[in-house]
């Protein structure tokens, strides 16, 4: 049976990673319209914070689940639905009038998003063959890479325009056309051994990734230790009295169900289980998904402390600060959709290997030009390589990690890896902002002075440098030939 993709293939493959653009978008767009929301609203700080985070915890909780249930019934239906459910969540969060209907449309979304991302990475593992798998791979991870920092610039010209609202009602247009689209060029896709689904390994899947990517995103504004800020569910109250903060309560709770998970995984191996665990055998799945979450780590740092320095200390606006991201998009989907080029010519290997570099060169120079007091013109110009670097190295590590996967299991693979990269993008904010307090010691972003400011965000930007080359040095596989693993 001949490898080489039709034109309606590739076509569905940017289909595929339209779905993933908005998904991806929505984990970074609200964050500049959640003034605008909190004041339009009246929400309270703890209702901003549930807005801000809920989708991803929601996201990462169940990316596992809906990874295996769309290798059994179907990872293009999977995908549908998975839309279908975003938008809903859109409507709601785009009509609400207050915290309760926001919070549940974004809880919405973040069911959607977990459906959607795994399903569009299988379908792309079961789809391409030989030498087109690293371009399709490559369009996938920069799309990826580059959609995350697209975000902020989108978020701040929607609700600048025309209202926080549009940053919801945006998605329903766009989620109506990649159904139709995808219903007619993405190909249906399951395991032809499908395997049942029992309930209480995806519960403990979805309590402990949840609790962990919650602590972890809310570390910084509720206390690594001492409580900061009151934490709020329903008539529950966590209030600054209490010994410890919730944040390491929820890590701890978190890393105690996934311990549980993984033992009863185990157990389980040859009775119905969400995972297997075998995976990790493969050498290019278990390193490979290492150096991904430090790339993550890296990125996320990057993402959450530019917009500081550059909106709160060098006094741009939030719109110029999307714009500074953007060039670190454009690096990003410019180098991932020439894969096909640099495929013909460099091993796998030396190609993340590459990319890896580029981003160590482009986060130090990032990190010297916010030191630097220049303009962000310069932040902009040092953040390219960067961006190219990204493209290339998520683009090839998405296919290391999956190359030795059965078709079969793409589902969970997919899926595992999404997880993996979640978890590592909630690290990297945590980091990024525990990094900031700690060197303003105590000063309110929102005071501290401009040097100060720029200290702290070069300090954390350094560190991601250093994230970095440990990721290098953790580049799987020893020989690939032609972007492929021998």
């Amino acid at each position: 049976m001949s490898t080489t993709p039709t034109t309606r293939t590739w076509l569905g493959l940017w289909v595929l990673a339209a779905a993933l653009a908005i998904i991806v978008i929505d984990g970074t767009v609200v964050g500049v319209a959640l003034p605008t929301i909190i004041d339009d609203l009246g929400l309270s700080l703890t209702g901003g914070q549930w807005v801000n985070s809920l989708y991803s915890v929601v996201f990462a909780a169940l990316l596992l689940t809906f990874g295996r249930i769309g290798d059994n019934h179907g990872r293009r239906r999977m995908l549908l639905v998975g839309v279908a459910v975003f938008v809903a969540g859109s409507v709601l969060a785009g009509l609400a009038t207050g915290a309760g209907p926001l919070i549940a449309g974004r809880a919405v979304q973040g069911v959607g998003g977990a459906m959607v991302l795994p399903a569009t990475l299988s379908s792309v593992n079961a789809t391409f063959r030989g030498p087109h798998r690293a371009t399709a791979f490559g369009i996938w991870g920069a799309v990826l890479s580059g959609a995350a920092a697209l975000g902020p610039l989108l978020g701040g010209w929607l609700t600048a325009g025309t209202g926080w609202r549009a940053v919801f009602w945006i998605n329903v247009p766009l989620g109506i056309a990649v159904v139709v689209a995808a219903r007619h060029l993405v190909p249906e896709t399951r395991s032809p051994r499908p395997e049942p689904l029992e309930p209480f390994g995806p519960l403990l899947s979805a309590l402990g990734f949840g609790a962990l990517v919650f602590g972890l995103i809310e570390g910084t504004t509720l206390g690594w230790w001492t409580p900061r800020e009151a934490l709020q569910v329903g008539r529950l109250t966590w209030g600054p009295d209490a010994p410890v903060s919730a944040a390491p309560v929820a890590v701890a709770v978190g890393l105690g169900f996934l311990v549980w998970f993984v033992l009863r995984e185990h157990r389980r191996h040859r009775l119905p289980h969400l995972v297997n665990l075998d995976l990790f055998r493969i050498h290019t799945f278990s390193r490979g998904n290492l150096t991904a979450a430090l790339v993550q780590v890296a990125e996320y740092v990057l993402i959450f402390v530019l917009p500081i320095h550059l909106v709160t200390g060098a006094d741009a606006s939030p719109l110029t600060a999307g714009l500074v991201l953007m060039s670190m998009a454009l690096g990003a989907f410019a180098s991932g959709a020439s894969a096909r080029l640099l495929a013909r010519h460099l091993a796998t290997r030396r190609i993340v290997q590459l990319g890896l570099l580029l981003e160590i060169l482009g986060m130090a120079a990032t990190a010297l030009a916010i030191q630097t007091s220049v303009s962000p013109l310069w932040v902009a110009a040092a953040m390219l390589p960067y961006g190219i670097g990204l493209g290339l190295a998520a683009a090839q590590l998405t296919s290391m990690v999956l190359h030795d996967v059965p078709v079969a299991q793409s589902g969970q693979g997919s899926a595992l890896q999404s997880t993996i990269r979640q978890v590592g993008a909630a690290l990297g904010s945590a980091l990024g902002g525990t990094v900031m307090g700690l060197v303003l010691a105590g000063h309110p972003v929102s005071d501290a002075p401009a040097t100060l400011l720029a200290q702290a965000c070069g300090v954390a930007l350094w560190l991601a440098t250093a994230v970095l080359v440990v990721a290098l040095g953790l580049v799987p596989l020893r020989r690939t030939s032609g972007g492929h693993v021998e």
